[in-house]
């Protein structure tokens, strides 16, 4: 043998070796591994153990840790899928967690294993109108065993609320509450349906009894949260659903909730963590998605925002946040059918949507459909309170179509800095039918609301009142009530009264519609105090409402708090952006009260090249332009600035002052007696103004 084949031998020889020490350690480790995967492996573990498991799984379902339970639960089927208790545990588990299809399948399971079938109804029902299937849902939940027949009557309630039939639900949950006076599951139900329902003085009784009965329940927690956050604003409804995940971190309808409410209260970077969590809890859920999509589109982002709606699959398409982010990112890249086809679906199911209405308006003067655009806008433009960018919309249109003398009345209209009280769409029907339909439903104010519009459009307005006390006076837990009682005081002039209704209205729902007809009916009666306590209590809660700040910031401008309105104002201009002009116009006042002419000559030029005809933005600038030393531009732009708003005494009394300037003594005292003639500008606001000037 060659010295080479013996070298090639002995490679050989010294690998085979090697080779077979190598494979044997390996197959060791393997077969360790095996072992310990056989051994610890829940889904390996032996009948007792199973049996053990299930137990444990049915306390941490009765402690409210449903995500925990499930995970118990799933791990004791694996081990024993004979187990019929196993099974009902993992299927009530999933009730918890709102998995109604895993829920009736771990039912049917548990009873082909043995458990009894008369003892499932009640759960089969609550699966069913997770479902969705709310037809047969109550005959099946009528089906539930004396012992569980509370639960069942929870479930038949909840199938017809669903499906509208209130007074059944109610009956429903009287029946359950008769037999189960102290279950909190049962007041739980009961609050869900009165928020539901309207009823929210009632809704908050229920469920604070309910988290008094059951201080861990998690469902009790997040309805206690959801009543508080409309009754008392978003921060103060932080700590119930932080209470809730405390108990179950991992809990899908909490994490949705509390998402939602930190997104709305700005802070944006614990929302997303939150929708991050519920995600981890629910893959592919599209609630967190849309709250996703939602952070995106607020941050500007909107290619990301459509990517992530995109991911939902079409599963809430039909609610209407997800129509009016679709349809406003469908805008945004330019398709303008899409856009249109959503736009209109939401507003035929939400016809006082005024932003719908606004956006579709856009879709539809974009595809040359001016005329279609102007009926879109009708019911807007014809309230004394619309905004001025529905007004230009308008006009847009009318030009469209030749219609000259009507375009220049809404752009004259969109150029007025003032606007009128708001009022409520008209009614269609005739005020015979629409008695008819609220003596129909005399404890929905809802149906109400129509008659008293029809009586206001006819001009009974003592009528409209009448309706409107008797709906207030039978609905008293009902903030739309109260809400439609104030309106008809302040229709009246009565504006104390008014306040009085609103202030009912914001103990129920404390949101800015309601807070700005508090703080203007405050305003009116002469009680600025609590108006500005109002103001400031809402800011507290809702610390991201633009609306809010805006007033908040215009108030600290006429209270000759340049500074704090000055961070007011950047704060919204931070977020809106640069494209409006009474910001700008704002800004520009602000800055010139604190001595800053150069910075407010600034925003005063960029609020005019927005909206030259607008007379509080000529004002602003004018005034900027005076303080800064430009007397001549000043005259010129405050001159057209009463030309514009000639009944306005603040603009008159800056003209007095822009010619006691330049020695036109005669003028300025036109002008100044002219301001101070007028009842609503008091010597206070005449005495502000000197020391401005």
């Amino acid at each position: 043998m060659t010295s080479s084949h013996r070298r090639a031998r002995a490679r050989s020889s010294g690998f085979g070796v090697r080779g077979v020490l190598v494979i044997g350690v390996a197959l060791a480790v393997l077969f360790a591994v095996l072992i310990g995967w056989f051994t610890l492996t829940p889904g390996r573990m032996g009948k007792a153990e199973a049996a053990q498991a299930t137990e444990r799984a049915e306390a941490l379902l009765k402690a409210d840790d449903a995500t925990g339970a499930r995970d118990l639960a799933a791990e004791a089927v694996r081990g024993d899928p004979d187990n019929e208790n196993a099974h009902i545990v993992l299927a009530r588990a999933l009730l918890a967690l709102q998995d109604g299809i895993g829920a009736e399948g771990e039912i049917q399971r548990a009873v082909d294993a043995g458990y009894d079938a008369a003892a499932v109804p009640q759960w089969r029902a609550e699966a069913w109108v997770l479902q969705g299937k709310t037809d047969k849902a109550p005959a099946e939940a009528d089906k539930a065993p004396q012992k569980l027949r509370p639960y069942g009557l929870r479930i038949r309630a909840r199938a017809l609320t669903a499906t509208g039939d209130y007074a059944g639900a109610q009956s429903a949950l009287d029946q359950a509450l008769h037999l189960a006076p102290d279950d909190a599951g049962t007041w739980t139900d009961i609050a869900r349906f009165r928020f539901a329902a309207g009823d929210l003085l009632g809704a908050a009784e229920a469920s604070d009894r309910a988290v008094k009965l059951a201080p861990g329940s998690v469902d009790a927690l997040v309805v206690r949260g959801e009543v508080v956050r409309s009754q008392y604003g978003l921060v103060a409804a932080l700590p119930w659903f932080e209470q809730a995940l405390k108990r179950d971190p991992a809990r899908h309808a909490a994490l949705i909730e509390y998402a939602a409410t930190l997104g709305d209260a700005g802070r944006t970077v614990d929302a997303l963590a939150a929708t991050r969590r519920a995600l981890a809890a629910r893959p592919g859920s599209p609630q967190a998605l849309y709250l996703q999509a939602v952070i995106a589109a607020r941050a500007g982002n909107f290619d990301l925002a459509r990517s992530i709606l995109e991911k939902t699959g079409g599963a809430i398409d039909e609610l209407p946040g997800t129509m009016l982010l679709g349809g406003t990112l469908d805008l945004e890249k330019g398709d303008y059918e899409q856009a249109i086809e959503k736009l209109t679906d939401l507003v035929g199911a939400q016809p006082m949507n005024i932003t719908a209405r606004k956006l579709l308006a856009i879709a539809l003067l974009r595809t040359d459909r001016a005329r279609n655009a102007i009926d879109m806008l009708r019911p807007v433009v014809a309230r004394a309170d619309a905004d001025s960018y529905a007004l230009t919309l308008a006009a847009r249109g009318f030009e469209r179509i030749g219609d000259r003398d009507s375009a220049s009345h809404f752009l004259d209209r969109a150029a007025f800095p003032a606007t009128g009280e708001s009022a409520a769409f008209s009614a269609d029907d005739s005020t015979a039918t629409l008695a008819a339909d609220a003596a129909r439903q005399p404890s929905n104010p809802e149906a109400t609301l129509p008659l008293i519009r029809a009586l206001i459009a006819g001009g009974d307005k003592a009528g409209a009142l009448a309706r409107a006390q008797e709906i207030a006076a039978r609905n008293p837990g009902a903030a739309a009530a109260q809400v439609v009682l104030g309106d008809m005081l302040m229709l009246l002039n009565r504006s104390a009264d008014a306040a009085a209704a609103y202030r009912r209205a914001a103990d129920l729902r404390f949101d800015e519609p309601t807070l700005l007809r508090l703080v203007d009916a405050f305003d009116r009666a002469g009680r600025r105090e609590d108006a500005a306590n109002a103001l400031a209590l809402f800011l507290s809660q809702n610390p991201a409402s633009i609306a809010a700040l805006r007033l908040s910031a215009h108030w600290q401008l006429a209270g000759g708090d340049y500074d704090a309105a000055i961070d007011s104002l950047e704060d919204i201009r931070a977020r809106i952006g640069d494209g409006d002009a009474v910001l700008n116009a704002e800004l520009a006042a602000a800055y010139a009260g604190a001595g800053e002419t150069g910075t407010a000559v600034d925003f005063g030029e960029a609020a005019y090249g927005l909206s030259p005809a607008n007379p509080a933005v000529v004002d602003a600038y004018g005034w900027a332009l005076f303080l800064g030393g430009d007397k001549d531009g000043a005259l010129e732009l405050l001159q057209k600035a009463v030309i514009l708003a000639p009944r306005h005494p603040g603009l008159r009394w800056h003209l007095a002052q822009v010619y006691a300037a330049l020695g036109r003594k005669a003028e300025a005292k036109q002008h100044a007696q002219a301001a101070l003639a007028d009842p609503g500008f008091t010597e206070r606001a005449a005495a502000q103004a000197m020391a401005n000037g």
